[in-house]
């Protein structure tokens, strides 16, 4: 069935059954491609039939489906023409991993981060409306996206316009029973009939109708106020804010899927249908662990074994056993995750303090001023969130921890370049978006030693302090755990030398040490500080080494405006140094995924790089 696949509309000539074992060859197609990329396998296995049935139903790219979040969109880009490149999925210059107008237009909105999707779709329909269209909008969001606020901001906007909009929740932790299944399915499909939107009356005739408990449930409605539409509606929040709730329905029930999705099609204003699904679904391993398949890298098909990593820990892994550490020490230290407890590392605090840990969801304004509140109320709060994810609590960040000075420790994971997750999830704006915030002490580790002692010293500073760190293994195989404090803004000296000194940042240090010997067998006599600071910066040892070599190359990987080299060119300017300097970073751009040794050579961040660079600029 697969091979017929080129477009969604080669779908609508297949019966139910082929529909079906459809579902199967994509699943054994995912499964085939994600173990060698890498990917979000449990949440796409989760959808591959709510995906068959919304371009059964819908016609794409007319009628517009914005995947909220996106990682789910493997099965949407099969169906859409993109199978034959499946294989070069998250690898450089492929397919993206998540939505991407460029290469689809079945793609009409780009989406990395959770909880946008209702609000582009609302924006979708009013500008159908505006236009005289007549096509469908739909946003498939799931329930863990729901939790962010600015979906319920989005419904609540959608439900007061009455803007025909069709929301699908995918709800992947809701198990339903059969018999649960089989009255809800009914209910279901009563609340699609036209005789819903007829008088009481007739709906009253409706319910004395059903068989056997028709006259028990007539009886319930007259208790209620609004007696009909409290027996029918699961839904109820959904449904005073302003949309017909449908479900909650068998998400892997093509058959029923498709029946529920043409009728929702036909209703008038906003629709909201439940579909609860399985993440992982088909495979057992992500079946038993679907946290550990959500964003897996590649795999052993056969036994759902990740391959063996390396033997250098993760700084993700050295900042949650740090955290544990310093919590023995430490009574009211409290650690708060934004929906991601296993990504940034804080599985064994959960486990070991759950009193003391906090996961609020996909909500990271709150993580942020629920921070600021403990912090007020005497505590330490931790807060362990990927760096471009802290980018939608920057408000908060300001007006609530900074402004009011407050000791919380900003724990930024996935800070530099990512990878493979692509343009959204890049860390590499943090820098400039805190710098330049009264207070705010940034730092960023050279090695998961220098992220333990970060942490440690962070303890003690006063005011915000942010640790930005990589994703992945860092250089060190052997961690020092119990490291000599670090005294606030203060670098420190790694190589010696009189031609050109490289100020450097995060693990570039160890690129800018490498340069320094590749360039030391020409002749050169290369300095390296590792700064460690970006703000407050050692202004001290940066004036004395540019003044020695008065020729300076800063390293970064963050955007160049406003980073870590645009500090050291202030102070530099401030003094009025003569000298020359350079800066070596990312340019004002969204870079795109890839590996991320791949895209430092692309951007000279390499050993390589770096030297050429120098060679370039004559020094």
């Amino acid at each position: 069935m697969l091979e017929k696949i080129n477009a969604p509309s080669d779908l609508r000539g297949l019966t139910l059954p082929e529909l079906e074992k459809l579902a199967e060859e994509i699943r054994s197609f995912l499964l085939k491609v994600v173990s060698r990329t890498g990917g979000h396998l449990a949440p796409n296995l989760g959808v591959v039939e709510l995906a068959i049935a919304l371009h059964y139903v819908f016609e794409s790219p007319r009628d517009k489906i914005i995947w909220d979040v996106g990682h789910q969109c493997y099965v949407h880009k099969i169906l859409t023409g993109r199978r034959d490149k499946m294989e070069t999925l998250r690898q450089y210059k492929g397919l993206s991993g998540f939505p991407r107008c460029s290469e689809s237009d079945h793609d009409c909105f780009e989406t990395g981060h959770s909880s946008t999707s209702i609000s582009a779709a609302l924006g979708f329909a009013i500008a159908r409306d505006l236009k005289g269209e007549q096509h469908s909008v739909l946003a498939v969001i799931g329930d863990g996206a729901l939790t962010g606020g600015m979906a319920f901001e989005a419904l609540n906007h959608a439900g007061q316009l009455g803007t025909r909009l069709i929301v699908v929740l995918n709800d992947n932790e809701m198990s339903i029973s059969r018999n649960v299944g089989a009255l809800a399915n009914y209910l279901s499909r009563l609340r699609t009939d036209p005789l819903y939107y007829r008088s009481k009356e007739e709906i009253r005739d409706v319910l004395r109708r059903i068989p056997n408990i028709g006259p028990r449930v007539f009886k319930a409605v007259e208790r209620f106020k609004d007696s009909f539409k409290y027996l029918l509606v699961n839904g109820i929040l959904f449904e005073e804010l302003g949309f017909t709730y449908l479900g909650p329905i068998d998400g892997h029930n093509i058959g029923l899927l498709i029946q529920v999705m043409e009728r929702a099609k036909g209703l008038p204003g906003p629709v909201l249908l439940h579909v609860s699904t399985v993440k992982g679904m088909g495979y057992p391993p992500a079946e038993k662990y679907p946290n550990r398949f959500h964003g897996i890298g590649a795999f052993d098909l056969a036994t759902g074994e990740p391959h063996p990593p390396g033997p250098a820990p993760s700084f993700t892994e050295v900042f949650g056993a740090t955290v544990v550490r310093l919590a023995e020490r430490h009574p009211y230290l409290v650690a708060i995750s934004a929906a991601m407890t296993d990504g940034t590392g804080l599985r064994d605090f959960a486990e070991r303090y759950p009193d003391r840990f906090f996961d609020v969801g996909i909500a990271e304004e709150h993580a942020v001023t629920l921070a600021a509140g403990l912090a007020k109320a005497g505590c330490l709060p931790v807060v362990a969130i990927y760096s471009t994810f802290l980018q939608r609590a920057y408000d908060q960040i300001v007006h609530d921890v900074a402004r009011q000075k407050l000791h919380v420790v900003f724990a930024l994971d996935r800070g530099g370049i990512v990878g493979d997750d692509g343009e959204t999830h890049q860390g590499i704006f943090d820098l400039s978006y805190l710098r330049h915030i009264p207070g705010m002490t940034v730092m960023v580790p050279k090695d998961q030693s220098e992220l333990v002692a970060m942490l440690k010293s962070a303890i003690d500073y006063p005011g915000p302090v942010a640790i930005r760190y990589p994703r992945g293994a860092g250089p060190l195989i052997e961690v020092e755990m119990d490291p000599t404090a670090l005294p606030l803004g203060r670098g420190e000296v790694l190589r010696r030398g009189r031609d050109v000194v490289i100020f450097a940042v995060g693990p570039l240090v160890y690129h800018a040490l490498e340069a320094a010997a590749m360039l030391a067998d020409e002749g050169k006599d290369v300095a390296v500080v590792n700064c460690r600071f970006v703000k407050p910066l050692d202004e001290d040892l940066i004036l004395d080494w540019a003044l020695k070599t008065e020729k300076v190359l800063t390293l970064e990987e963050n955007v160049l405006a406003g980073g870590f080299g645009s500090a050291v060119l202030e102070l530099l300017a401030a003094r009025n140094y003569r000298g020359e300097a350079a800066c070596l970073g990312v340019p004002n751009c969204f870079l795109e995924h890839g590996d991320p040794r791949i895209l430092r050579e692309a951007l000279g961040l390499d050993p390589a790089g770096i030297a050429r660079f120098i060679r370039s600029k004559g020094w």
